[in-house]
């Protein structure tokens, strides 16, 4: 490929605009929806909540993403799925038995597309430009989110019933047009028996050494999952915030929060430990979310919660990038697997707390929720912070073990 047709690499990330739009259509213009129907909040958190599901389970179906076809192909056709899936549910609203399996179907598609690209994407990434990939594809998720949430509302309600739907769908596809200017994948194609028999004896190996066993507890609770961006979205009316105004902010704001807190990620891994900037993240934005319900519920206030969340929630999301993107390397022929692996750990967090949040909001209202959500968060970073530290200590005393006289 030229170079004229090959985009920076920060770029590249951008095509993971897809996964953030179906994921606000998910997570918040269904919410607001459903809210405006008279759906209990506890049931919106239910459904959102196994909508996630894909996100931190998908993994077991990836390794078809390193078989026989390329990544490249595999992320045009599931992307190409999310958005017809998009269409359906989104005309399946009051029909509640329906829509709920339809947008999990439709986050596996996505979630698949973005096992693709993130596994085509670490293969092809030059040594040392991690940090600006994973901040490029943190943009995009969270871009796409922030641009989603702002846009599916405005056609859905501005637009005919059939016509507002279709529109949606095509918004979702439509940055996947990216795709046509980032190098082919890198690695090798198996045979699927290959690819599920190397996974299981690869994830067995992975699993058993203590540094990935802790990697995985650090990412597997909720030190710095901020649930709550997926929450906040259907509960405007506590704040007497409009659904036009939950729209607007959830648009701009959130995509400008994006680019705020990714903005910094990639000059600090290079000089601090990533897991460290990972537990700062969970610690400060726990603070944020305890400060929130001390403040009264106006637009205004709505308006700092969210764009607060989602400038923690894209900072954490772009360090576990980066530790992520460094972790597979060039010619990995389960690129995919192992990447939406490690994804799938750090989605889990986010899954739980957004169940656990609505039913914390059922039983307490709103200051129960931020109370909780902010409680695991801080909990979980002081379980961590000893893991970390013992982590690092062991790795300066092997660094600087002498080699024995010869």
């Amino acid at each position: 490929m030229t170079a004229r047709r090959t985009l920076p690499v920060a770029l590249m990330g951008l095509a993971n605009l897809t996964f953030g739009a179906y994921g606000a259509l998910c997570l918040m213009t269904v919410p607001q929806l459903l809210a405006a129907r008279g759906v209990a909040q506890v049931t919106i958190a239910s459904i959102t909540a196994l909508a996630l599901v894909p996100t931190f389970c998908g993994f077991l179906v990836a390794p078809i993403l390193d078989v026989r076809f390329s990544r490249r192909a595999y992320a045009i056709c599931f992307g190409l799925l999310a958005a017809v899936i998009a269409f359906v549910a989104m005309r399946n609203l009051g029909s509640p038995e329906v829509l709920t399996p339809l947008l999990v179907t439709g986050f596996l598609a996505a979630n698949l597309y973005y096992n693709a690209l993130g596994g085509w994407l670490g293969t092809i990434v030059p040594k040392g430009q991690e940090g600006r990939l994973a901040a490029g594809f943190t943009v995009g998720n969270v871009a796409g989110f922030g641009i989603g949430a702002i846009l599916f509302m405005t056609l859905l309600r501005g637009l005919p019933p059939v016509v507002g739907p279709l529109a949606c769908a095509i918004a979702i596809a439509l940055p996947m047009v990216l795709l046509a200017w980032i190098p082919a994948p890198a690695g090798t194609r198996r045979g699927a028996r290959e690819s599920y028999a190397t996974l299981l004896r690869e994830l067995g190996l992975l699993i058993r050494r203590p540094v990935v066993r802790r990697t995985l507890f650090l990412f597997c609770l909720p030190a710095a999952s901020f649930a709550l961006t997926n929450s906040l979205g259907g509960l405007g009316g506590e704040f007497g915030a409009s659904e036009r105004f939950v729209s607007v902010v959830a648009g701009i704001g959130v995509t400008a929060s994006a680019i705020l807190g990714t903005l910094f990620v990639p000059a600090l891994v290079r000089r601090i430990e990533p897991l460290f900037i990972y537990l700062a993240i969970g610690a400060t934005g726990a603070c944020f979310t305890l400060s929130l319900s001390a403040l009264p519920h106006t637009p205004a206030v709505f308006a700092l919660a969210l764009i607060g969340q989602n400038i923690f929630q894209a900072a954490a999301f772009a360090v576990e990038s980066t530790i992520v993107f460094r972790s597979i390397g060039e010619d990995n022929p389960l690129a995919a697997t192992q990447f939406a692996f490690l994804q799938a750990a750090t989605c889990l967090p986010i899954a739980y707390m957004q169940a656990l949040d609505g039913q914390a909001y059922d039983r307490g209202g709103l200051h129960a929720m931020l109370t909780t959500d902010a409680g695991a968060s801080l909990l979980a970073c002081l379980l961590l912070l000893p893991v970390v530290l013992v982590w690092r200590a062991r790795r300066r005393a092997t660094a600087i073990t002498p080699l024995p006289a010869r």
